[in-house]
């Protein structure tokens, strides 16, 4: 191959990988390929190492404690979704009591396209693309599953599209909890009247329908005022590099 046909190799590779980087509608067919692919090596290692599991160490007992954990981890949710709703009951007699939230355990297979590390595709049977589910990470709000071409996206805490109602301080001072593109994430329209502090704690208000009451969010670096409102950035809880396990809100109630 002569200098000036690989020169026009290599150019004709570079406009290639600019177009499929930049290009949703490039990166599509690729990412869709790559999620069967990813999905396929997951199900496949999780079977091998099940059956290693179950040659070498006593596969019963392992797959009772792996039950057992899964089962206590989705209790410590419930129980703080009970625990909520019981302060609420007490201090209004008409409350009603909502104690068993339907929280599942679901799988991360890829990012939505290459260098956004904010959406990430997730794999949930019987996916119902007309609701939006709140993200838990341990127990920790992560962001909210959306639909996207009737598939569920996962829009993380940092991405402007993510979100959720919110309480924040002792005076539970209402707002709307957002993304805003780097480590930091923002509460919006606080109502001037509420006092807040920098150290404040936030939680879900659980008046979206998506999360239950609170949830751990964060806790405020600053505060300002903006158009009448009170604007607060939060330094958020959920730090994951390598996400890959959620625990997903089917439903509040």
């Amino acid at each position: 191959m002569n200098k000036k046909a690989l020169s026009y190799f290599f150019l004709l590779l570079a406009l290639f990988l600019g177009a499929l980087v930049y290009s949703p509608t490039l990166q599509s067919p690729f990412i869709t390929a790559l999620n069967s692919i990813k999905n396929s090596y997951f199900h496949t290692i999780e079977a091998i190492d099940s059956a290693i599991d179950a040659h070498f160490f006593q596969a019963q007992h392992i797959q009772d404690l792996k039950r057992k954990l899964h089962k206590y981890e989705r209790l410590e949710l419930q129980m703080q979704a009970c625990k909520s709703n019981l302060s609420s009951l007490t201090k209004e007699n008409n409350a009603t009591l909502a104690a068993n939230p339907n929280i599942e355990l679901v799988h991360a297979t890829s990012y939505q396209k290459f260098g956004d590390f904010d959406r990430l595709w997730i794999d949930i049977p019987d996916y119902n693309a007309s609701k939006i589910y709140g993200l838990l990470y341990n127990d920790y709000v992560a962001g909210i599953v959306i639909n996207e071409h009737n598939k569920p996206l996962a829009l993380l805490n940092s991405d402007i599209k993510s979100t959720y109602a919110v309480y924040v301080g002792s005076e539970h001072a209402p707002g709307i909890a957002h993304g805003n593109n780097n480590e930091n994430i923002i509460v919006s329209f606080i109502p001037a009247w509420f006092t807040l502090h920098v150290g404040d704690e936030v939680i879900t208000s659980g008046l979206d329908n998506i999360f239950f009451k609170d949830l751990k969010v964060g806790k405020v670096v600053s505060i300002k005022l903006s158009q009448g409102y009170q604007k607060a950035v939060v330094a958020p809880y959920f730090k994951s590099n390598e996400p890959d396990y959620f625990y997903m809100i089917r439903s509040v109630r």
